[in-house]
């Protein structure tokens, strides 16, 4: 049993492309790769974030290199997937973690949706969708090559749930998940039954760009943050690692006949009718 088990979950000699790896989430969930066996380039465009997270996994005994580049050039993502096939031959595995949104793309309490700069909300979609696509063409068609690979873009419960302040973001995310389904029958079906494409759909995890929404100074909760624990049957927001078991089986043999799928890993929270 517990050799079926390494054979169906271990992700040893593989080669995983983290983009956003330089973020709380994408670089915990980079760190879960290469605990399976996997070894990482990280994303990101800050270098110096990059060759940290990429030394924290050589320190554990991984393999990684920072391989810094924006998800919204494609020449950089070609120069990205000319880098990793030079250094490991191969890219087995994309994760699309890149993504974010901006204060000017959301709407205040004391706002509307007609006080929201169009501007900041073409940015924001362009940053989570096109973000998404430009790297799944450019490394995905490296993989239809050898075809076999396994990409895992990162949605989001904004785009399970109309969620007050965030259109921008929102609309990104609920792109994803339509884009994730989609390129999943496209490389199936004309590449073969070796490529796949999911998406994980975290709910509710602090990170750099949500703190001040959801927590106060001293960490306790704020009016919203509240609101979303009593919605949250789990009784608490996620951890960063609370990801990695999703990502991993996604990405391992186990998964070999689940393709465009949305896993949400969010505590209930979906689930939950709030009464």
């Amino acid at each position: 049993m517990p050799r079926i088990i390494h054979d169906l979950f271990s992700l040893e000699g593989k080669t995983a492309v983290v983009t956003g790896g330089t973020g709380v989430l994408g670089g915990m969930m980079a760190r879960g790769l290469a605990q399976a066996g996997a070894q990482i380039a990280i994303v990101g465009r800050r270098q110096e974030k990059a060759e940290e997270v990429a030394a924290s996994i050589r320190a554990a005994g991984g393999k990684a290199i920072a391989a810094p580049g924006d998800v919204m050039d494609t020449a950089q993502m070609e120069a990205l997937r000319d880098q990793v096939t030079a250094e490991w031959g191969k890219i087995d595995i994309l994760l699309n973690a890149a993504g974010g949104t901006t204060p000017e793309a959301t709407v205040p309490a004391d706002k509307t949706i007609f006080d929201m700069s169009l501007e900041a909300m073409r940015h924001v979609i362009d940053l989570n969708l096109i973000g998404t696509v430009i790297p799944s063409m450019v490394l995905g068609e490296a993989m239809a090559q050898h075809k076999t690979g396994c990409i895992v873009n990162i949605s989001s419960m904004n785009a399970q749930r109309a969620l007050t302040r965030s259109p921008a973001y929102s609309a990104g995310k609920a792109g994803i998940d339509n884009f994730t389904r989609w390129m999943a029958v496209e490389l199936a079906s004309k590449f073969g039954e070796g490529l796949r494409v999911n998406a994980i759909a975290p709910g509710f995890f602090i990170g750099d760009q949500n703190r001040a929404l959801l927590l106060n100074p001293d960490n306790t909760l704020t009016a919203r943050g509240q609101k979303i624990i009593d919605h949250t049957p789990a009784g608490r927001f996620g951890n960063p690692e609370d990801l990695i078991g999703a990502l991993i089986w996604l990405c391992s043999p186990g998964a070999r006949f689940v393709n465009g799928t949305v896993i949400m890993v969010d505590g209930g929270f979906n689930a939950f009718s709030g009464i």
